[in-house]
């Protein structure tokens, strides 16, 4: 199957054209519409739906399934009582594929939550004794969650009746979380597992890039902005049948992956909060546009020029050589074009490679570009990660899926910087936060158990 992807589309009429009423159509700002990590204005004062990370990967110790991650809530001090922090109740918890490469959601998994709350005018603790069980009655206030996989063919609830692990709340009430989290684990007909709860915050990074660019002189490095803090986490674990187009991964390895968060307005659901891959709407959306992105689904990325044109000649590449003096590979960026928005494949653009482009699939049609964290799933676990991916020749590393080791902002930066299409890493071009401050786990779901201080 050839692919023929219209560039003009993509690189479009530059910034002035979208601001036409096409464009400013396709995004429209609904009340509440906002996301991730802050970055976007009006989820800062909703954290509860604000979607922070997302990771897709085979399972490095079941390789015939895939690890599917999405978390919320960031920054949450561990100490941050009395309430801490439970997922939305009149909320929908999203996370949705794309494989067979229109864009469009073939299957989502939908996590909804209710509270079980015995506090009422009696005290003000979360827990009044030590918690052993996720059905101790010394834990006063739980959620339970729906699991529900809908495909255009109708709905299947997976889970009932889960439980949510609760929010780490100190030694003397949880004397042993790891217990807590093993039972919150449900198994899935037809094989797999899921895991709603608390997390670490494992996204390890150095938030001062804001900061001009790390200071001005990469004097501003090294931090972990993220250490301590906590995430809510949805996790899914399932055979690879499951979500291949046509159940086949043999002949249709690669997916794509969104997750999304559908707030109740008093109407219906819409959608406030949209993330694929990091930090994309974090440095490559422009302030203006940021709010009106999370309300888009993929499939109407392609029609607005203004985001495309982000990716074709992104900011980050100019304030790199104005700042650092790091040349800025020539426009248009088609080698960012398939990173982002197609997949990386040979008949895609100008990295010479097949990795993750839904045109692998032997099934799939007409490729639509689309912004999504992409993942072959037929590229097995790497013995002995490496941090940079891809960029350091470790193909099942970002950006084909992400795994919680990959260091994403390093190798976005040396993206940005034209390292895919030179084969060459721009020396001393990192945030020197190479790994994340606790180990991550060795079995389902990986992340680590919440910190505590």
């Amino acid at each position: 199957m050839e692919l023929r992807i219209n560039r003009r589309a993509l690189v479009g009429l530059g910034l002035a054209a979208a601001v036409a009423a096409s464009s400013l159509a396709v995004l429209r700002t609904d009340s509440g519409i906002a996301s991730s990590h802050r970055e976007a204005p009006l989820i800062s004062g909703d954290p509860q739906h604000d979607n922070t990370d997302v990771y897709a990967f085979v399972s490095p110790d079941k390789a015939d399934t895939v690890t599917l991650l999405a978390n919320w809530i960031p920054f949450e001090e561990p100490n941050g009582g009395p309430n801490f922090y439970p997922f939305a109740t009149r909320s929908r918890y999203n996370i949705k594929i794309d494989n067979n490469g229109d864009a469009k959601t073939d299957i989502t998994y939908e996590w909804t939550f209710r509270n079980e709350d015995k506090r009422g005018n009696i005290t003000f603790l979360y827990n009044n004794g030590p918690v052993t069980s996720l059905d101790d009655p010394n834990l006063l206030f739980r959620q339970r969650y729906t699991l529900r996989r809908i495909t255009p063919g109708g709905a299947k609830t997976l889970v009932n009746d889960g439980i949510v692990a609760p929010s780490n709340t100190g030694a003397a009430s949880m004397p042993n979380y790891g217990n807590l989290r093993a039972q919150s684990i449900k198994s899935l007909p037809g094989g797999g597992k899921t895991f709603a709860g608390q997390s670490d915050e494992a996204f390890f990074l150095d938030l001062r890039v804001f900061d001009l660019l790390y200071g001005g002189n990469l004097s501003e490095v090294g931090q972990d902005t993220a250490k301590g803090y906590n995430v809510n986490t949805v996790a899914l674990q399932v055979p690879q049948s499951e979500v291949a187009l046509k159940g086949d991964p043999k002949r249709n390895p690669v997916i794509g992956v969104c997750s999304t968060t559908d707030k109740f307005n008093g109407r219906s659901y819409v959608q406030i909060s949209r993330l694929c891959n990091p930090l994309v709407n974090e440095v490559v959306a422009p302030a203006g546009l940021k709010d009106a992105y999370n309300a888009l689904d993929p499939s109407k990325d392609a029609d607005v020029a203004a985001l495309a044109k982000r990716v074709t000649d992104p900011e980050v590449a100019r304030l790199l050589e104005a700042v650092y003096g790091i040349k800025a590979p020539a426009t248009p960026r088609n080698d960012l074009v398939e990173i982002f928005l197609t997949g990386i494949a040979k008949r895609n653009g100008p990295i010479k490679a097949d990795l993750n482009s839904q045109v692998l699939n032997k099934d799939a049609g007409k490729l639509r570009p689309a912004e999504m964290l992409r993942l072959n799933m037929s590229i097995p676990p790497a013995k002995d990660p490496n941090r940079l991916g891809v960029l350091a020749g470790d193909l099942q590393g970002f950006p084909n899926g992400r795994r919680l080791p990959d260091d994403v902002v390093d190798i976005a930066l040396q993206a940005v910087a034209g390292a895919a299409l030179t084969g060459k890493l721009v020396p001393g071009l990192t945030d020197k936060v190479d790994a994340n401050d606790k180990p991550f786990l060795r079995s389902f779901p990986y992340i680590p158990l919440p910190a505590t201080s």
